[in-house]
């Protein structure tokens, strides 16, 4: 493997953590409130709905890892294929960082400006790396 491929590869496994990460919070803040009592399986069985805050904000930041990141995963692996460039690994690291940014301050202070801002940096990173590989993909069908 190259040095890029396995920078990009190393990007994916990193943003796999982040998903791994938000796991123990998401459980802390449930599992004790149903053993406790405060909590009604039945009540959250079909309606997640009647979470507490907290435990809806960390099942959010463990919902939105497979939103957007999804499309890191696609990029990635036509990006392995098509031999990693060190910008198409620079954009997938700003990504991964912008999304472990966002995951965290999702399940901390939750600010919502704040956590738009590391989405907004995604979005365009995650732009830029698909129109990056879509003229790649146009340069490789007309060679």
């Amino acid at each position: 493997m190259t040095a890029t491929g396995l920078a990009l590869a190393l990007a994916l496994w990193a943003q796999g953590l982040i998903v791994f990460a938000i796991i123990p919070v998401l459980y802390q803040r449930r599992i004790p409130r149903v053993m406790r009592g405060e909590v009604k399986v039945r009540d959250i069985a079909l309606d997640t709905s009647n979470w507490p805050n907290d435990a809806k904000q960390a099942a959010n930041a463990y919902a939105n890892q497979f939103e957007l990141p999804v499309l890191l995963f696609v990029a990635g692996g036509l990006t392995l294929w098509l031999g990693a460039t060190w910008w198409e690994v620079a954009l997938c690291w700003i990504f991964v960082l912008s999304r472990a940014a966002h995951a965290y301050i999702h399940v901390t202070e939750n600010h919502v400006f704040n956590r738009f801002k590391a989405y907004a940096v995604g979005v365009v990173v995650m732009a830029a790396l698909w129109l990056t590989l879509g003229v790649r993909l146009m340069i490789a069908g007309f060679a």
